[in-house]
């Protein structure tokens, strides 16, 4: 489709792609699949971090997401840490031994889910071989599980830092401060990672990913805030689905964050297509 000269037909060309491509759609389902893979994500990741440390200390660090989170999905995710946690070590050990493959393998549908929406959005379709694709995506499942444990360990290591340097007072402003733009270069740079090698097509140049990535980042930062905010405040899911309700606002929540990716993949196909070539090699 030939995008019309100017920001204005830009956008319009945006808002018809993502009509065709039925993004609110294929964002429900990355979420049915999302959700199927977080619980077993987070057993593979408490079965890593206990090797190395207390996993029962996970839950304390879901602290620093308050605010970006909705409290209900924090107190699911927290129940379910201490559920797992709670079972002793010997139990973690026996779970990393039988299960973790398992859980790893579950937790890797949500990224397959993720690669194909991303498919739709960039008009492709999936050339890579079942080895080929189910190999990429446990290696960024892999690679999201590591990065959160390094998250965690950054958690319990920043305030050691700034006590050996003397700032030990400062310790909750700084981490309080810094936690926001640390979230955007981390998400942004997530992001661009996803957008170069999710989709099967030729790997673009970074540049081009750049804008989708940024805008994607901050849109998902503050609607994040917002949904929060509106779910402590104005949201009525506890009233209206019973028991159900904290389940619903963490299912609307995911399905806002799919909504939010998918459109950063929008906004680059649109840019290549501006630039009136084939993504750069």
């Amino acid at each position: 489709m030939t995008v019309a000269p100017g920001w204005t037909g830009a956008l319009w060309h945006l808002y018809a792609e993502i009509d065709r491509d039925r993004v609110l759609a294929v964002a429900a389902g990355v979420t049915f699949y999302a959700l199927l893979a977080i619980f077993p994500a987070i057993i593979a990741l408490i079965s890593i971090y206990g090797l190395f440390a207390d996993a029962s200390t996970i839950g304390e660090h879901l602290g620093l997401l308050a605010g970006v989170l909705p409290g209900g999905a924090l107190d699911i995710l927290r129940e379910q840490i201490t559920r797992i946690t709670a079972k002793g070590s010997g139990i973690l050990s026996y779970a990393f031994a039988f299960g973790f493959v398992i859980a790893l393998w579950s937790a890797n549908a949500g990224m397959k889910a993720l690669f194909d929406a991303l498919n739709v959005v960039y008009g492709e379709t999936e050339r890579r071989s079942f080895l080929a694709l189910n190999a990429l995506s446990l290696l960024f499942t892999v690679g999201a599980l590591l990065f959160a444990m390094l998250a965690m360990a950054g958690v319990v290591g920043v305030p050691v830092a700034l006590r050996f340097l003397g700032l030990a007072g400062e310790t909750d402003r700084i981490v309080d401060v810094a936690r926001w733009p640390a979230m955007f270069v981390v998400i942004t740079a997530g992001l661009m990672l996803v957008y170069r090698i999710g989709p099967s097509r030729r790997e673009p140049a970074v540049r081009r990913l750049l804008w989708g990535s940024t805008i994607a980042a901050i849109a998902w930062i503050a609607a994040s805030m917002l949904f929060s905010w509106y779910v402590a405040h104005f949201g009525s899911y506890n009233e209206t689905y019973g028991s159900l309700g904290a389940a619903i606002g963490f299912m609307t929540w995911i399905w806002i964050s799919a909504v939010i990716i998918l459109l950063g993949g929008e906004v680059n196909q649109l840019l290549e297509q501006r630039a009136g070539s084939q993504p750069a090699v």
